[in-house]
């Protein structure tokens, strides 16, 4: 994709990691801050509070103070400056594999993997604010959507004005989606879903979810399964606290809770019982997307320890 070499320019620039407050480079001025404060540092000096450290040519970017108030209190090191979502937006990576003809990059999967592997040298707080719209949260509307629901939500999803979440995990099923309890019952041209699930990534940010329900209770197994495009500000939804976590403490993951909530039968993904395919077909893509990411994160990791190995000192 022609776009793609910027990208990965500007995405090996932003090799970020968290200042632990024990850092050399931390003095005196900063002993009065909370101990949750995260400290920017540019060439080795104190220059205000943020989120990260910046290496590389767009250090001097690291004096903006401002932090997107929808990512307050995600945790040490792992809030996102509002400059930055305004950047990842316009470089459009809100829309990396939505069609250029909705307003998004149309990359094919390998260079969606090649953008992947960069953000994967990042914070993980970077490619979850994106990666659900990129990947589940989109997939279903692009791969089983109408041209109608296409053209209702893949332009917002793509410019990063839109958030989507992909609610297939319950308390008692996994990617399984065979197995889902959630029920959707049609009731003329409406459905009620009720049921609830859980670890859903960006939940909390969501405006849409792409959901697997169970719409005929009389079928067990994945023939029962369809899928839908559900509005977050529908009556009768409701979230859970974000999980605490051991890692990526920006990415959230919430219980979402289905409570009689009517959803238009215009808005199903797809024909009735449907929803197992289609869900195994957006997995797959999501696979091999977190796949790439982790690739990132390995390169990243050996990169560190052979420079912390290179330059270590003997006690």
């Amino acid at each position: 994709h022609e776009d793609l070499p910027q990208i990965l320019a500007i995405l090996a620039h932003w090799n970020m990691v968290p200042v632990p407050r024990s850092a050399e480079v931390l003095d005196s001025e900063i002993e009065s801050l909370p101990d949750a404060t995260i400290v920017a540092v540019a060439d080795g000096a104190v220059v205000g509070v943020a989120s990260y450290i910046l290496h590389g040519p767009r250090r001097a970017e690291t004096t903006s103070l401002a932090v997107d108030p929808a990512w307050r209190g995600s945790g040490v090191g792992e809030r996102l400056q509002r400059a930055r979502l305004a950047e990842m937006k316009a470089l459009g990576l809100f829309g990396l594999s939505i069609p250029e003809e909705y307003g998004g990059l149309g990359l094919s999967m390998e260079d969606e993997c090649l953008t992947m592997f960069e953000m994967g040298k990042t914070s993980p707080a970077f490619r979850s604010v994106f990666g659900t719209n990129v990947g589940i949260g989109s997939q279903g509307i692009v791969m089983f959507g109408t041209d109608e629901q296409k053209s209702e939500w893949l332009p917002g999803l793509a410019s990063g004005e839109i958030i989507a979440s992909f609610a297939l995990t319950e308390p008692e099923a996994g990617s399984d989606a065979g197995s889902v309890r959630t029920t959707a019952v049609r009731d003329g041209d409406d459905y009620v879903i009720n049921g609830t699930k859980r670890y859903i990534t960006n939940a909390n940010k969501a405006n849409v979810f792409t959901l697997m329900a169970r719409t005929n209770p009389d079928v067990k197994g994945a023939k029962g399964v369809s899928s839908f495009i559900v509005p977050s500000d529908l009556p009768g939804i409701s979230l859970g606290a974000p999980e605490k976590k051991m890692g990526q403490q920006g990415a959230h993951i919430c219980d979402v809770n289905f409570d009689n909530v009517r959803v238009p039968a215009r808005l199903r993904l797809g024909d009735e019982g449907m929803g197992f395919i289609n869900a195994m077909q957006i997995l797959e893509r999501g696979r091999l997307h977190i796949s790439a990411v982790c690739v990132g994160v390995a390169e990243r990791l050996i990169a560190d320890c052979v420079a912390y190995a290179a330059e270590r000192k003997a006690a």
